[in-house]
């Protein structure tokens, strides 16, 4: 049945591999080999049919191995470490810097993320046309829920789509020779279709739990396709980098715009989008976790898939695909008990050092979002084993909701089967409470992001009332430039949900999005530039740290002293499976932990040369002089982006690629100056 199923898509790589002969191919396909009325007539026949819409996912050049962790990053919190100047791969550093090629060695491939969307896409038009057709979907109620299974499959590959790379041409129906090769449709038009297609689906769908289909995260539910239809809206109806009307696929520079369609604005999407959200908050079928630790517990160890209340949807990995933690997890040396192999892992993103501060100290979600640690295999304990871990320097921030050590079937290698959370209940909270400050709600908004914020201040929820209630509508109600006008004013609403979204979405990689929608991507990575480089120098917020520090000579591979800096001191020690911290917090800067007394009669704690300008520097120790210790170019805080532009936004989303361009039969033509390179 997979092999009858899938015969056409096994075709579909849309321009990796397509020539003129699968025309032929193709129609043949759909006269003869494609069994529609067969398959899906059946519901089990069928339902496989539908769960095949998200194997994709688990494809090596796409979200496997390449989309999950080469997109999302470089934002005013979510870093890939290191940069450019640091001499690593340039391929991957070009995307995390907004200076994508079109040759690009990760993603220039014949199976590349594009091409694998669209067979996903493919996919689903094939059961969304065959459900209508064979499925009895007006009397069949689980065939009904198929039916809005693939259709909020579809409207999830097309929103993704977009957010990577803008314009795409747009199938409503299975591929034929005479639509092969359609150009890129306006983005509008495809929103437009996947609004549709969700207002569709929603009736079709079951709640979470409602139904046996419905009690694992990795299908389609009811609150899932409300909560995208609210994201796509918002996304919709924001900022993004354009081509001018009527000029898609002409190569058109683009620019900074919003849609000039009155059905893409806020007052025509955010009502529907509010009233979506609002049905899913009263629906009682989701909560928060009331632990936001134990969420991120249930995330490593799977369990998120059929027992959290809070997660509405996950990438649908089987238990040896994905390589999320691969990338993502705090990082581990060889010989880590937790990897179960030789290898390291880990550490391939992280946070902007200064998210850390950015928390408060009541704030739950500070230690476990920001951790600067690894574990490492040189670590001397103190019963004389190796291996542990350690305080790392405050240019390694990692992510502390993904660990090795809170899996229970991690098989090795590179496949560990995270599910990636692609929507959770927080989300619909701080979505409506966005949407009802446009609408002048400013009650409704503040108790939404009351809910999110009272978790992370459990037990100090008095902080909460006392922030919120204070809160002010500033520009927000019906204004296009809320987020522009009132990202640095505080006490108003729309930045704290800016800043809210940040504390709570921290590695989850909603963030890109929200700053390209909000007109804030620019902005924010400036300001964060500006940020990191007080925190480097000590300066700003920062000051306090500069009046008790010691000089620290940094030298090159030849052990020669290029370059001295003052540097802060802090000190760590073991604790259970990670570390204690000591001298970060305001009271405690300066100060020594109970116990220390000098390095010989420590207490058990370690003293580390924590922060610096010098820890910043980017440039390889072999390569390292005394003149790059003195060029900003050198520092990692200049890589937030680099490109000729001096800008982000005209590379905010991603060429298609030669593979795609090459194969397409001249339809297809990138905009935004990439037609050029």
């Amino acid at each position: 049945m997979k092999k009858t199923l899938y015969s056409i898509s096994a075709l579909l790589l849309m321009g990796g591999l397509l020539t003129s002969c699968l025309n032929d191919a193709l129609e043949v396909e759909n006269q003869s080999s494609f069994d529609g009325k067969k398959v899906f007539s059946q519901y089990q026949t069928a339902e496989f049919a539908v769960i095949g819409i998200g194997e994709i996912f688990a494809h090596t050049n796409s979200y496997n191995a390449r989309l999950n962790h080469m997109y999302g990053y470089n934002t005013d919190i979510e870093l890939k470490m290191g940069s450019q100047a640091s001499d690593a791969k340039v391929d991957e550093y070009t995307l995390s810097e907004y200076n994508t090629k079109p040759d690009n060695g990760s993603l220039d491939t014949s199976n590349n993320g594009y091409n694998e969307i669209m067979i996903g896409i493919e996919r689903a038009n094939l059961a969304i046309q065959n459900l209508r057709a064979y499925g009895n979907t007006t009397n069949n109620r689980d065939m009904a829920y198929l039916l809005g299974e693939a259709l909020t499959y579809r409207a999830l590959y097309y929103y993704e789509l977009i957010k990577m790379w803008g314009d795409v041409p747009l199938h409503l129906e299975p591929l034929t020779s005479a639509t092969l090769y359609d150009p890129k449709a306006e983005r509008d038009d495809v929103y437009a279709a996947m609004l549709a297609d969700l207002d569709t689906a929603i009736p079709l769908l079951y709640w979470p739990y409602e139904a046996t289909q419905t009690m694992r995260t990795d299908r389609m539910n009811k609150a899932f396709a409300m909560g995208l239809y609210a994201r796509i809206a918002l996304n919709a109806a924001g900022y993004a980098w354009r081509p001018a009307d009527g000029k898609t696929g002409t190569g058109d520079p683009g620019s900074l715009r919003l849609s000039t369609r009155e059905t893409m604005s806020k007052a025509e999407l955010y009502p529907k989008a509010l009233a979506y959200l609002k049905e899913v908050i009263d629906s009682g079928s989701l909560s928060l976790d009331p632990s936001f630790e134990s969420l991120w517990h249930k995330f490593n160890d799977f369990s998120h898939v059929t027992a959290s209340r809070e997660v509405m949807f996950v990438q649908p990995f089987g238990n040896a695909r994905g390589r999320w933690n691969y990338a993502h997890a705090y990082p581990h040396t060889a010989n880590s008990p937790f990897i179960k192999d030789k290898s390291s892992k880990g550490g391939a993103t992280g946070p902007n050092p200064t998210l850390w501060w950015k928390y408060e100290k009541q704030d739950v979600r500070r230690d476990i979002t920001c951790v600067p640690m690894r574990w490492n295999q040189d670590v001397e304990n103190e019963d004389g084993t190796k291996g542990g871990w350690e305080m790392r320097n405050a240019s390694s921030f990692y992510w502390g909701k993904y660990r090795y050590e809170w899996m229970i079937d991690y098989p090795g290698g590179t496949g560990d089967g995270c599910k990636p959370i692609v929507m959770r209940y927080a989300d619909v909270y701080l979505m409506a409470a966005e949407i009802a400050a446009w609408t002048g709600d400013l009650d409704y908004a503040k108790i939404c992001l009351k809910e999110v914020r009272k978790r992370a201040y459990k037990g100090n929820e008095g902080m909460v009332d006392a922030y919120v209630d204070a809160l002010t509508a500033g520009t927000a109600v019906n204004s296009d430039d809320a987020a522009i006008d009132d990202f640095e004013t505080e006490g108003t609403i729309m930045k704290a949900i800016i800043d809210e979204r940040a504390l709570e979405f921290a590695g989850e990689f909603l963030r890109k999005q929200d700053l390209i929608r909000w007109g804030l991507l620019t902005k924010k990575l400036n300001q964060a530039r500006d940020d990191m480089k007080d925190l480097a120098c000590m300066r700003g917020n920062y000051a306090d740290y500069a009046k008790l520090t010691e000089p620290k000579d940094f030298k090159n591979s030849k052990n020669v002293v290029i370059a001295t800096f003052d540097t802060y001191y802090a000190f760590w020690r073991q604790k259970g499976q990670g570390i204690e911290i000591f001298g970060l917090e305001k009271d405690e800067i300066g100060k020594t932990p109970a116990g220390y007394n000098s390095e010989a009669d420590n207490g058990g704690w370690n003293r580390l040369d924590f922060l610096s300008q010098g820890i910043f520097h980017q440039v390889p120790s072999g390569k390292a002089t005394e003149e790059t210790y003195k060029d900003e170019k050198s520092y990692r805080w200049m890589y937030f982006y680099n490109n000729d532009f001096n800008d982000p936004y005209p590379r905010s989303t991603w060429p298609l690629f030669r593979h795609n361009l090459s194969n397409a039969q001249g339809s297809l033509v990138n905009d935004f100056g990439y037609a050029n390179l």
